[in-house]
């Protein structure tokens, strides 16, 4: 009787797998991906905390641009702005391996601009 079950049962295994292999596989590459957005955001917040510490030591706006876009993902959009006594910086990216969607990282930092040396003076 034994024998009759195992004939039977023949062939579950590889329906299984192919039902399950296909879940796994996209789970893994949803996990890549999310790993692939945080670690942009990421480095658009240290892109942007930078720029906006060069902006405040008042380096020159090209200076400020060009640190900030060494420290940002490929392609990054930076916008340097001051309102009074502060300064913004902003960095935009999109995520690498994700060009095809319409999905972007932002990050910004704001620092107040520190008074020079040799001012008022």
């Amino acid at each position: 009787m034994r024998r009759c079950e195992r004939e039977t049962d023949r062939g579950f295994v590889t329906a299984e797998s192919a039902m399950v292999l296909p879940v796994l596989v996209i789970f893994a590459m949803a996990l890549v991906w999310g790993l692939l957005v945080v670690a942009a955001q990421i480095q658009c917040l240290d892109a942007a905390r930078t720029g906006a510490r060069a902006a405040a030591r008042q380096d020159a706006a090209d200076a400020v641009v060009e640190i900030t876009r060494q420290a940002a993902p490929r392609d990054a959009e930076v916008t340097v702005s001051r309102e009074g006594d502060q300064v913004r910086v902003a960095v935009v990216a999109k995520p690498p391996a994700l060009h095809g969607l319409p999905f972007e990282v932002r990050e910004e930092a704001v620092a107040l601009v520190e008074e020079t040396a040799g001012e008022g003076r």
